[in-house]
C-alpha cells in the first residue's frame, strides 16, 4: 500500500501546526492527534481490504452464474443470493443479468432476508416492465411481503396474519392483485387469487379483533364503529359473522335497541345456522395458511 495517505496526513499536521502558532497547545495537540488517527484508519482499512480476497473476482460471467445456480440447487440461499447479486453488478448487460435479478430476490427471500429480497425484486420490476417474467416478479414480490407478515415463528406460535401488523399483508395483496389484473392467463394468477382471498379474510379478522378488544373494555361506540367497518369493507369475509354479533351487542349496551334489533334481523338473514347469538362463540376459525397451502 503506498504511503500517499500518510504523507498527506503529515502535511496536514504541519499545516495545522503553522496555522495555530500562538494558540493554546491543547488545541494543537487535539488536531494533530486527529490527523494521525485519520491516516492510521485509512491505512488499516486498505491493509484489511488487501488481505481479504474475494474468490469470485477472477470468475467469468458464465462461471459466476454456474456457481450461483449450484448454490441455489443445493439450498444455500444466502450464498446464492450474494453470487447472483455480484453477477448482476459486474455484468449488468450480460445474458444472465435479468435472470440474476430474479434469482437474487428469490434466494434472499428463501434465506429469510426479506428487506434485500424486496430491494432486488423492486429493481427488476422498475427496469424490466417488458420482461416475459414480469408476472412472476409481481407474484414473487407478493410472496416476499406475504411471508414477511406471517413470520417464520408464526407457524409455531399459532399467530396468523390477522394478529399482526396488516401493512405487509396489504402490500402483498396489491402485488397479487397486479398478477390477477394484468396477467389473467398467467400460471401464477390462480394462486394469487387464492392468496388475495386469504389476505382479505385475515384483514377482516384483524379488525374484528380490534372491535372485540373495544367491546371487552366497554368502549361500545368504538366497537360498533369498527364492526361496521368490517361489514362495509369485507362483506363476504367469514369475520363478518362476529362483526355483526359485536354490533348487535354494542347497540344493546348503548341503549340503541332499535338498531340492535335491525342488526339482529340482518344477522339471522345472512347466518341462519349460526349459534353465536346463543353461545357468544363463533364456529371454528378458518385454518391457518400453512394448513391450506403447503408451499
Amino acid at each position: 500500500m503506498p504511503n500517499n495517505n500518510l504523507d498527506a496526513s503529515l502535511r496536514l499536521a504541519t499545516l495545522l501546526r503553522s496555522s495555530f502558532d500562538g494558540r493554546r497547545p491543547r488545541v494543537i495537540g487535539i488536531l494533530l492527534a486527529l490527523a494521525i488517527c485519520i491516516a492510521t484508519g485509512v491505512l488499516s482499512g486498505c491493509a484489511g481490504s488487501e488481505g481479504k480476497n474475494d474468490e469470485t473476482d477472477t470468475w467469468s460471467e458464465t462461471k459466476l452464474y454456474s456457481e450461483a445456480t449450484g448454490k441455489l440447487n443445493d439450498g444455500d440461499f444466502s450464498k446464492c443470493g450474494k453470487y447472483f447479486e455480484k453477477l448482476e453488478a459486474r455484468f449488468p448487460f450480460g445474458p444472465y443479468s435479468q435472470q440474476a435479478q430474479i434469482n437474487t430476490a428469490y434466494c434472499f427471500w428463501k434465506a429469510q432476508e426479506q428487506a434485500q429480497a424486496l430491494v432486488a425484486i423492486d429493481r427488476f420490476i422498475k427496469l424490466h416492465q417488458g420482461s416475459p417474467s414480469l408476472d412472476y416478479a409481481y407474484y414473487l414480490k407478493g410472496l416476499i411481503a406475504f411471508n414477511d407478515d406471517l413470520g417464520f415463528l408464526g407457524k409455531f406460535t399459532g399467530q396468523d396474519l390477522s394478529e399482526r401488523d396488516p401493512k405487509a399483508a396489504k402490500e402483498a395483496f396489491e402485488s397479487f392483485k397486479t398478477v390477477v389484473d394484468r396477467f389473467p392467463d398467467s400460471k401464477y394468477a390462480p394462486d394469487s387469487l387464492d392468496r388475495m382471498r386469504y389476505i382479505v379474510n385475515s384483514l377482516a379478522e384483524a379488525d374484528v379483533i380490534v372491535a372485540r378488544f373495544y367491546f371487552q373494555r366497554s368502549a361500545y361506540l368504538a366497537a360498533a364503529n369498527r364492526a361496521q367497518l368490517v361489514i362495509r369493507d369485507y362483506d363476504r369475509a367469514p369475520a363478518v359473522e362476529e362483526a355483526l354479533y359485536i354490533l348487535i351487542k354494542s347497540y344493546e349496551k348503548l341503549g340503541m335497541l332499535d338498531l340492535s334489533a335491525d342488526a339482529t334481523r340482518v344477522f339471522k338473514l345472512n347466518f341462519p345456522d349460526s349459534q353465536i347469538l346463543l353461545t357468544g362463540q363463533r364456529g371454528q376459525k378458518e385454518r391457518r395458511w400453512w394448513q391450506i397451502w403447503n408451499k
